[in-house]
């Protein structure tokens, strides 16, 4: 959208923007409802981290709650500036996302150990650099989502084969907040102009950010849970101050 005030970073470069004015309360943040709308992904990656390395996981959540929050900062970079470098360094980390999601996901039936994580960061790697050159638009949307579909028959496998109550419980709440942070989304972008005419902005796209945070963190709980299930830790599904889900586990003394 017009800005209304001068522009610290200079001309828009980038390919899209969203249903928020630009530089409407800051010349420093051009999109301040949809850079601040990030914190909350910062947060709960922040604390998924922190379980993850209290109880000794996996070096694998370690590395995708650091993704997590990897993302989330790039997001708030490229809201802030609306610029083409920015977005792309917050497009690129959403494919590195993806593609770490299809490792834990599709890793503990692979055979030959070592070559998906190759492929998969030569897939990353030459990703960044193609995209990087060519500056994807609509190719790099279709592509994100057919890696998010790849992942999809296996997270549906793990959740029938879950029999936890509270851990099947934090699958439908990843669903839930898909579906209604896809909604506000969606409507940010294809009713923009008559949100533009009303006194009132519900901003959409900063929606979608508080959302796909939470959806990132109630991912992760769920697959912690089944990962520690197939290693026997006996996890359990509790709750930090009776309101935030994490999985807590028993390892058996030889491990």
């Amino acid at each position: 959208m017009v800005e209304t005030m001068s522009s610290f970073w200079g001309p828009v470069t980038s390919t899209k923007e969203c249903c928020e004015q630009n530089y409407a309360h800051s010349t420093y943040i051009a999109e301040l409802y949809n850079t601040i709308s990030n914190i909350p992904a910062i947060v709960l990656a922040l604390i998924g981290l922190i379980n993850a390395l209290r109880q000794r996981f996996e070096k694998r959540f370690s590395v995708l709650h650091l993704s997590n929050m990897a993302l989330a900062i790039g997001s708030m970079l490229y809201h802030a500036t609306l610029q083409r470098v920015q977005q792309q360094g917050d497009e690129t980390p959403m494919v590195w996302e993806v593609l770490l999601y299809m490792y834990i996901l599709y890793s503990p039936d692979w055979h030959y150990r070592s070559t998906m994580p190759i492929f998969l960061f030569l897939y990353g790697a030459g990703f960044a650099v193609a995209h990087s050159a060519f500056r994807f638009e609509l190719g790099f949307k279709v592509h994100y989502v057919i890696l998010c579909l790849l992942c999809t028959p296996r997270m549906y496998k793990y959740y029938i084969h879950t029999q936890d109550v509270l851990a099947k419980r934090l699958a439908k709440l990843f669903l839930g907040t898909l579906i209604l942070g896809s909604l506000f989304g969606f409507c940010d972008r294809v009713f923009c102009k008559e949100i533009s005419r009303s006194p009132i902005n519900p901003q959409g796209h900063a929606l979608w950010h508080v959302f796909m945070g939470f959806n990132s963190y109630f991912a992760n709980t769920f697959l912690m849970f089944c990962r520690a299930q197939q290693r026997g830790w006996s996890p359990k599904v509790v709750y930090l101050m009776g309101v935030l889900p994490y999985v807590k586990i028993e390892k058996p003394k030889s491990q």
